[in-house]
């Protein structure tokens, strides 16, 4: 039981600390970033994106489809929409 409440205090922590953090397009636009520069950027944060994700969804035990569905909707709300 413990687990479980523990395991929910956790997730809503990474879920909170996605959403205060800019997007990564909110990060460019306030860098001023263009052409190769901000597709580098881009890049870069999509990847960190998906690994901070693959971490959270592990650490919801989350697998198959519901592992894929979490982590392309986290790393579209840290890239930015």
């Amino acid at each position: 039981m413990n687990q479980i409440i523990l395991a929910i205090i956790l997730s809503l922590h990474v879920a909170n600390a996605l959403a205060a953090s800019p997007s990564c397009k909110d990060q460019a636009a306030e860098k001023r970033l263009a052409g190769a520069a901000l597709t580098s950027f881009i890049t870069k944060c999509q990847r960190d994106a998906h690994t901070s994700c693959d971490a959270s969804a592990e650490e919801r035990k989350l697998a198959g489809a519901a592992k894929a569905s979490f982590t392309t909707k986290c790393v579209a709300d840290a890239v930015g929409k």
